[in-house]
């Protein structure tokens, strides 16, 4: 803001002195048309050197009829020359008064000027001053947050990574004490259920050893893995909450890491399920869209404020008193950085529950 105060004076002092190096240069032009031919040598050299010496402020010559007497420092076009100067009148006549040069009581002209191109570059120049100042502000701005998600990365791989390994352990020998149950007569159907179980700690484990790598997609029949990803959270939640799938007849193919969309799923259901207080309805809608897979994920619970769309999907936002409030900001990472789709709160209302949409590309022939 400085800097623009001080260009400013400068500016208007500039102009000032312009203004006053026109005014020398009407009289000299006064002068010059009432010399007689037996004028000192000297004074009509002085004077011709004050015209001329005008290089750079645009200036046009008129008398009082307005007839246009002379110009200078005017690039003119190559046809309808006296259209454009009067036209370069009229736009000068806006910026400064003309400046008058009485030749007689009968006889007057009038000398129109423009800002020259110098002033009109140092006008401009606080401005250009202030966008680098932005642009580099910009820049820095981005770094910083590029750093910053750098380092968030990094904890985000590191505890992921730390996470599957130290899981590793246990559920290996949870696996082999569920062979040697099943050697030993036990109960089939709980030894089934366990095995179930011990198989799903381990495609946990085998989740979170992804997160930080970059598994490849592959072609996935929706309703497949809609399916599967519902099927076993079903079993698992309230028998007062109910899930309702609808997926279009035709097979519709994505490009899907099957373990990350079912983790994606479960922890959109884990979600709608805390939101109803374990008791409503969840609706699971996919439909295509040109190029894409819309999945819509609605439930009956408490609704998000619309403030709050964006806030949920960040590290540590929650509503619960337990809990890290880390699911939807894994869901938004899993769609976006591996799926290389969208996910959004769609809709939501007070008490009447919420949708958030996912888009996933499709696999079009």
């Amino acid at each position: 803001m400085a800097s623009v105060w001080i260009t400013n004076v400068l500016v208007n002092e500039l102009k000032e002195e312009e203004r006053k190096k026109i005014e020398v240069w009407a009289g000299s032009v006064a002068l010059m048309s009432t010399l007689s031919d037996d004028t000192d040598t000297e004074v009509f050299n002085n004077l011709l050197n004050i015209i001329q010496g005008n290089t750079t402020i645009p200036v046009i010559l008129t008398d009082n009829l307005g007839v246009i007497r002379d110009n200078k420092n005017i690039h003119l076009p190559e046809q309808h020359v006296e259209e454009f100067l009067k036209k370069k009148i009229e736009r000068f006549a806006k910026t400064h008064d003309p400046i008058i040069i009485r030749i007689d009581e009968n006889f007057v002209n009038y000398v129109y000027y423009e800002d020259s191109s110098v002033l009109k570059q140092l006008q401009w120049f606080p401005f250009i001053q202030l966008a680098v100042v932005f642009i580099f502000i910009l820049i820095s701005f981005l770094a910083l947050n590029s750093t910053k998600k750098a380092e968030q990365n990094k904890v985000w791989v590191g505890l992921s990574k730390e996470t599957a390994h130290q899981l590793g352990t246990p559920i290996s020998s949870l696996m082999a004490w569920v062979e040697y149950l099943k050697t030993k007569n036990a109960d089939i159907h709980l030894l089934n259920e366990l095995d179930k179980d011990v198989q799903r700690l381990r495609i946990i484990a085998e989740r979170f050893s992804k997160i930080g790598s970059n598994p490849t997609p592959k072609s996935t029949e929706i309703k497949e893995a809609l399916a599967y990803a519902v099927g076993y959270m079903e079993n698992r939640i309230s028998a007062k909450v109910s899930i309702n799938i609808t997926t279009p007849d035709e097979p519709i193919h994505v490009l899907l890491n099957d373990s990350l969309f079912g983790w994606t799923m479960e922890n959109l259901i884990k979600n709608a399920v805390d939101a109803m207080d374990g008791q409503g309805r969840i609706t699971i809608n996919a439909f295509p869209k040109g190029r894409k897979l819309i999945i819509d994920v609605s439930d009956t619970g408490k609704g998000i404020p619309k403030s709050n769309f964006e806030t949920v999907f960040q590290p540590g936002y929650t509503t619960k008193t337990r809990g890290w409030g880390l699911g939807l900001s894994l869901v938004k990472r899993i769609i976006e950085s591996y799926l290389k789709g969208k996910i959004y709160v769609h809709k939501s209302e007070a008490g009447k529950g919420t949708t958030f949409r996912l888009e996933l590309n499709q696999c079009l022939p």
